[in-house]
């Protein structure tokens, strides 16, 4: 799989016109789609629902991957699942029994995935690493977009690589929160497979130029100055 994965989120776009973002993506050479999904509780604010999901999935064909920012996740799950999410993420914080969603998302043919908000430490998903397919690590505060990354949050992404080598495990780490130009450089370093991008790529001129200049990062970074997948 090539990586960086670029999964530009709609969050940024123009909810009056979803079918040209989501040409702005596949265009852009974008290969994932992001979708957050608040509920005004475990974030403030509110985006949308399964319907959302379920318009956009006959728009693209590249994959959905769904982020619920929602409290109580597993009640939300099968419908984001059955509207055609690819990947599913869920907060740690917002559920009791994440071993038993993360089972039941893989159960169900989607690649499962669980995020953690910047005060949350790595430490807390040690023993979800075997069930997941993706760790999603906040580099801000979820709930708005916009936000300037929190530097200290790329120290939990080298810890993760550390220990997916040392366990032999496949999971991609996904960084989400003031992805940019000022701090494309950083995160390549730190070894992020995915790049959640929202402002930045939808308030570009020339988002291909932004994705070009991310991978440039990577090349920069190289091959040995940053954590790989086993």
């Amino acid at each position: 799989m090539e990586t960086p994965i670029i999964a530009p989120s709609v969050l940024s776009a123009d909810f009056s016109d979803m079918r040209s973002a989501l040409s702005r993506i596949a265009s852009s050479g974008a290969q994932w789609v992001h979708l957050d999904v608040m509920d005004g509780h475990f974030v403030p604010e509110i985006t949308f629902g399964r319907k959302m999901a379920a318009d956009l999935r006959p728009l693209t064909s590249l994959p959905l991957d769904v982020h619920l920012m929602t409290e109580h996740p597993e009640r939300f799950a099968p419908a984001f699942l059955e509207a055609g999410a690819d990947w599913l993420t869920f907060h740690l914080e917002a559920c009791v029994h994440a071993h038993r969603l993360a089972r039941s998302i893989r159960d169900s043919g989607a690649k499962s995935g669980v995020s953690v908000v910047p005060s949350t430490p790595v430490s807390a998903l040690e023993e979800l690493l075997d069930y997941v397919d993706l760790v999603l690590v906040m580099t801000v505060n979820p709930g708005f977009g916009g936000q300037a990354l929190i530097p200290s949050c790329l120290d939990k992404v080298r810890r993760l690589a550390e220990i997916r080598a040392s366990r032999g495990l496949d999971f991609l780490i996904s960084v989400d929160g003031g992805i940019n130009r000022s701090t494309f450089e950083a995160v390549a370093r730190s070894g992020a497979d995915v790049l959640v991008m929202g402002s930045a790529f939808f308030a570009a001129s020339d988002p291909a130029a932004e994705l070009a200049a991310v991978r440039a990062a990577y090349e920069l970074a190289g091959e040995g100055d940053r954590p790989r997948r086993v």
